[in-house]
C-alpha cells in the first residue's frame, strides 16, 4: 500500500466519524490511487423523512470536511471537486503532494471523537464571544454564510420548529419510518441508541425531535436560556449547494468543540417547504436556509457517549 493509498484510507477512518442525520450513515467511499470519491448510499437514506437527500447530502458533506481536515492534518496536499450529482461520485478528493501538517487541521482531528450530539439544555453561562467568532469564521471560511438569531427571532424559529415536528409527526409513513433508525443499542453500527435520546423531554425554548422512544440519557434540570441559535445559509439550492452545507456544519461543530462549546443541529424547520420560507425570512431573503444551530457552552462533565459507527469495510472500497 503506498503512502497515499494509506493517507486516504486513514482520511476514511476519520470521515466515518462524521455526523449524519439521525446518524444513517448515507455515504460510501472508493479510494483508487491517489483519488478518494464520495458517493452517496440509497440504502441508508431517508425516503419519507429526506425525499429529495437534502439532509443525505449534509451528511456526506460533513464526511468529506472530514476527510479533507485529515488529510491537511498529515500535511497531505488535496483538491477537491463536487459535483452533488446522485449518479456517481457526489465529491472527490485527489491528493496532489505533501507538505506540512496544518495545526488549524491538527486541532479539528483532536476534537472528532469528542464530538457528539448533545440534546440536553447547555450549560447556564453565556458563550464567549471569541468561541462564537471562532465558529462564524468556520462557516464562512467554507463559503457559506450564518446568520445569528435575536431573542425575537428565537420565538420564531421555535414556533417554526413547533411546526415542522407537528407535520412530521402526524404523517405515519415519517413516524415508521423514524422508529427504524432509534432506540435499542443500535448493534448494527446506525441509527440513534437509547443512551442518545434524552429520558424525559429538555427544556429548550427551540423544541427538540420527539424520537417515538423513551431515551435513558439524564436531563439535568434548567433551561438552556444562554443557547445561541443561528441559520446556515447560502447562495444556491442545488445539489451542491446542500453538499457545501455539511461542510460549513462540519466545520463549525469541530472548531465549536475546539472552542469548549457544543453544537445541536436542527434540520427539521428546513425539511419541511412551509417552515424552510420562514427560515428565509429569518434571513431576510438573501439566501437558502440549509440547517439551523444550536451553540451552547459544554456542560464540564460530559455523561453522553457517541453513536456506533458502520464497520469499514460497509463504507470503503479499494481499488
Amino acid at each position: 500500500m503506498s503512502d497515499v493509498t494509506r493517507a486516504l484510507t486513514g482520511a476514511v477512518t476519520v470521515a466515518g466519524r462524521a455526523p449524519s442525520i439521525h446518524n444513517t450513515q448515507p455515504w460510501r467511499f472508493v479510494v483508487d490511487g491517489d483519488r478518494l470519491d464520495l458517493h452517496t448510499e440509497p440504502s441508508r437514506q431517508l425516503r419519507e423523512l429526506d425525499p429529495e437527500g437534502h439532509m443525505m447530502l449534509v451528511s456526506c458533506g460533513a464526511a468529506l470536511h472530514h476527510a479533507v481536515v485529515a488529510l491537511a492534518a498529515e500535511g497531505w496536499h488535496a483538491e477537491v471537486e463536487r459535483t452533488g450529482a446522485p449518479e456517481g461520485a457526489v465529491a472527490s478528493v485527489r491528493v496532489t503532494g505533501p507538505g506540512e501538517p496544518d495545526p488549524h487541521a491538527v486541532r479539528r482531528v483532536a476534537a472528532v471523537p469528542r464530538r457528539h450530539t448533545d440534546r440536553r439544555p447547555v450549560a447556564p453561562v453565556p458563550v464567549p464571544p471569541d468561541a462564537l467568532a471562532a465558529v462564524t469564521d468556520a462557516v464562512t471560511g467554507t463559503g457559506l454564510r450564518i446568520h445569528v438569531l435575536q431573542p425575537k427571532q428565537v420565538v420564531e424559529l421555535a414556533v417554526a420548529v413547533d411546526r415542522a415536528l407537528r407535520a412530521e409527526g402526524s404523517d405515519d409513513r415519517q413516524r415508521a419510518e423514524l422508529a427504524g433508525w432509534v432506540g435499542g443499542a443500535r448493534e448494527a453500527g446506525t441509527g440513534v441508541p437509547d443512551a442518545a435520546i434524552p429520558r424525559s423531554a429538555p427544556e429548550t425554548t427551540v423544541p427538540g425531535r420527539d424520537f417515538g422512544v423513551d431515551g435513558t440519557l439524564t436531563v439535568p434540570t434548567g433551561h438552556d436560556e444562554r443557547a445561541v441559535h443561528a441559520v446556515i445559509y447560502g447562495t444556491g439550492d442545488r445539489p451542491v449547494d446542500w453538499l457545501r452545507a455539511g461542510e460549513a456544519l462540519s466545520a463549525a461543530w469541530l472548531d465549536a468543540v475546539d472552542n469548549g462549546l457544543t453544537l445541536l443541529p436542527e434540520s427539521s424547520p428546513a425539511e419541511i417547504a412551509s417552515t424552510r420560507l420562514l427560515l428565509r425570512q429569518l434571513v431576510s431573503h438573501v439566501g437558502y436556509p440549509y440547517l439551523v444551530v444550536r451553540l451552547g457552552v459544554a456542560h464540564d462533565e460530559t455523561t453522553t457517549t457517541g453513536t456506533p459507527r458502520l464497520p469499514a469495510p460497509e463504507i470503503v472500497e479499494l481499488r
